[in-house]
Parts: C-alpha cells; structure tokens; sequence
C-alpha cells in the first residue's frame, strides 16, 4: 500500500524533510509528484520519529512543496530483469538509455539483494580466460573470484577494463558467458569510450551496460553498482550463466558515500570516509561467488583508481581486505610504454592455484609460473644493482637475468590492447622466454616438464 503525505516541510540541496510519517523504512523508494503530475525519484536517508529525510535522485530545482506530495513506496529501489537486457545499456537507475524499448520484466529484483549463506558457497575452482598474459598466467582469474584492479589517475585502466569485457570466457563448450559492464561516475568522453568500444567489437551482445555520469546525483552513483549485481545475480543464478561482473571506478562511488554521510552529518572516519566504508563495499563484493547446486557463477572485477597512487588509502586498503588479490597498475612500466602496464611481482591472485593445472589450464601451469615470478624478481634485483655499481659488478648470470627481465616486460606483459593470447599462447610464450637460462636454472620447473615443453621449444 503505497502511503502518501502533503507534509514537505523543507528542502535544501538534494535533501527534503518530510514530517508526520509512520511505517517508513530506511532506503526506501519516494515518489515526488508535483501539481502538474511531474515525478521525481528519492530514497529515505534517515528516520526520526515521524519525521524522513529524503536525498533526491535528481536536482530540486523548481520543485513546490507547497503542492507537492511524497509518495512511499513501501520498498526500496528495483530492477526490472529479463534475459532481454543482454546487448542493451542503462543508467544508473536501471532505465534504458540506447533508444531501445523498455523492458519488459519476468521479475523485480531488490537492488540491495539478500546475502549468500556462507554453508551454500562452492568454493571457486574453474580457469577464466581473460586473454591477457600477465592476468592468465601469472595471477590467474578464477570463476566466483573477486579480483580487483588498482589504478591511478590517468593509467589506462579504462583501456584494461574494455580489454577484459572484450575477451574474457570460459573454457567450455555448454557453458553460456556475460558481462556486465558498470561505469560509475564516468565523463561523457569515457562513457562514449566504453560504448563505441563495446559495439566495434561485437561484445555488446553478450553484454549489459550500467551508466552512470559524473553529473548525475551522488545517491544514483551509490545504486548503480548494485543495479549491475542485481542483474548479475539474475544472469547467473536464474539463468545459469557464467557472469562477469567489472565495475569501474569504486574511488568514485566511495567519493559520493562519503557526500551523503557528509549530507547527513555523520561522524567521519578515515579521511573522513564513513565508518561504515568497510562493511558497505562488502555488501557488492561478497555478492560473488557460486552457490552449490547451482550451474551459474558470479565474478567481480572492481577498479579502482588509489588517489596519489597511494595503496594505503581507505579504499584500496579495505578493498584489499575484502578480495582475493589485487592487479596492480604501474605508472613507472606505463612511462616505458608497456600496454598494459601491469606490475605482476606486487600484483596476487590468492585463488590462481584452484583454478590452473591439468583439466583447468595445463599441467604445467604452476612450475612455469613460479619459475617466471622467480626469474623476473631476479632480473630486477639485478637491474637495480646495475644501477648502483655499473654493469661490470653483475656475475654472466646475472646479466642472463637481467636481459631476462627485459625481454619479458617487452614480450609477455606488453601485448597490446588488441591482443588476445590463449592460455595455450601465453604458456607456451613463457618457455620460449625461459629458454634463454641452461636447464640447470630452472629449480622451479620439474624435469619432466622441462624435457617435455622446453625441449620442444629448442626443436
């Protein structure tokens, strides 16, 4: 029963105050109809008593109080989900924005979704192919991983993002892939980025595009990832579909959390984010996973950029304590040029060994990796040790590893953003890389598979 009040007694900015209200709940949806019968949409912020403040979706220019009446919807803020949402794109409220036809739903998903029982998660064990080298070899993605990425300001991770969304799959041949793509807080130049990308590749039609502007409400900024999640969960768990979910950039849906705590004078925590920043971004990531019993998977992908490249920020810090692993952009490999500047040595996967090996990748998978990691950590020591003392001071080996660690930044990390290496590809590529050490260097390689990949790469 929808409750409706002539009691707008005051509005400042995007906030209203609405008095003498009974039965309100907290994040629930309010209609603002004006005399003409224009509509406006909010949500309750805070309730007192009988009194709601409510933050406006969009401006309260030229809104009467004086005639205008709230309506409370008795729920909060949905999605209308249909398989038909594959290949379109919205906004930050769910309302197609690509000239299409509404959607007609088969059902209304809550936008803040239920939690997953911790009893019913499968534990996350299949190889996602992301067709980057650094990712699929080095910190492999697993399905129902949350794997975020950290960026900085102007580091092309929107570039890494499209990238991603282009040319992830599964490897399988009865098994159906998504993405949904989630731009929050973007400028029109991006958003114009991400959607000509999208239908110059073709990937729009396995897709569904969540838009978000940098000059919408802060309040829509906060529902535009979970409108993606919802229609994740919806893809996955009641379509059975293998969905990625990549939602960029969460520093910008952090900013407008910490505008409506600031709106509804909060005490702030650090840099006076809310004190809540913690929990709230559990409450998307932990909507990954797989559900026993369930043939879908939900994957996250969250980007986002460390303000002064700084990795202690609240953001990423507890981002970092909420996912498994991070992707690390570098600014320093973005200066040489490497496309995409992925720093794999601070960069972890903490599921990668679930999701490689024989049946999954390859058997080989894991020696490989760890002889790469190993090698290339050398290479770099050694490079900085040239630095220091001259090329004279580094032993024959030495040299081999820092030439080493040259040749991979160039051959392996440095794909391009039109490249898209199969896991077969980049495996393979590691040998070709490891080949230029004698045998008796590679102490993390058994020799089996030493006899079996390296000397078919010498033939």
């Amino acid at each position: 029963m929808r409750r409706e009040y002539k009691t707008i007694r005051e509005v400042v900015g995007p906030l209203m105050l609405v008095e003498g209200v009974s039965d309100v709940k907290y994040d629930e949806l309010v209609e603002i109809e004006q005399a003409d019968g224009e509509i406006r949409l909010g949500k309750v912020l805070e309730i007192n008593k009988d009194k709601a403040l409510v933050q406006l979706f969009e401006s309260s220019h030229g809104l009467k109080i004086s005639t205008a009446k709230a309506r409370f919807r008795g729920h909060g803020a949905q999605l209308s989900v249909s398989r038909d949402m594959l290949g379109r794109i919205f906004d930050g409220m769910g309302n197609p924005i690509d000239g299409g036809p509404e959607i007609i739903p088969e059902k209304k998903m809550d936008i803040n979704g239920t939690p997953i029982n911790p009893a019913a998660r499968d534990f996350p064990a299949e190889f996602i192919q992301t067709g980057i080298s650094a990712i699929d070899g080095l910190n492999t993605l697993v399905r129902g991983q949350k794997l975020p990425i950290f960026s900085g300001s102007g580091l092309p991770h929107a570039q890494v993002a499209t990238q991603i969304a282009r040319q992830s799959k599964v490897l399988g041949d009865d098994e159906t892939f998504a993405v949904v793509f989630v731009a929050i807080g973007i400028t029109f130049e991006e958003a114009d980025f991400f959607i000509s990308d999208f239908k110059r590749t073709g990937a729009i039609d396995r897709a569904v595009l969540f838009i978000n502007l940098a000059d919408d409400p802060a309040v829509e900024r906060i529902s535009t990832p979970r409108m993606g999640i919802t229609c994740a969960e919806y893809l996955a768990y009641e379509l059975g579909m293998q969905v990625l979910v990549i939602m960029t950039d969460i520093t910008n849906y952090a900013e407008a959390l910490r505008e409506v705590s600031a709106a509804r004078r909060e005490i702030p925590g650090r840099r006076g984010y809310p004190g809540y920043l913690y929990t709230d971004l559990a409450s998307m990531y932990e909507r990954a996973g797989k559900i026993k019993g369930n043939k879908g998977s939900i994957t996250q992908i969250p980007i986002l950029s460390m303000p002064e490249d700084d990795i202690t920020h609240p953001i990423p810090d507890l981002t970092g304590y909420i996912t498994e692993g991070q992707i690390i952009l570098s600014r320093e490999l973005n200066r040489k040029g490497l496309t995409p500047p992925i720093n794999v040595l601070p960069s972890l996967s903490r599921l990668k060994d679930k999701g490689i090996g024989a049946g999954r990748t390859r058997e080989d998978h894991s020696d490989t990796m760890n002889q790469l990691f190993a090698a290339y950590a050398r290479g770099k020591e050694a490079k900085e040790l040239a630095v220091i003392l001259g090329d004279a001071a580094l032993s024959e080996t030495d040299k081999v590893y820092a030439e080493f660690s040259d040749r991979f930044e160039e051959l392996y990390v440095s794909q391009g953003y039109e490249t898209n290496r199969s896991i077969e590809e980049t495996l393979d590529l590691g040998w070709e890389l490891l080949s230029i050490f004698p045998e008796n260097e590679l102490k993390r390689v058994r020799q089996e598979f030493i006899d079996k990949y390296l000397k078919e790469k010498s033939d």
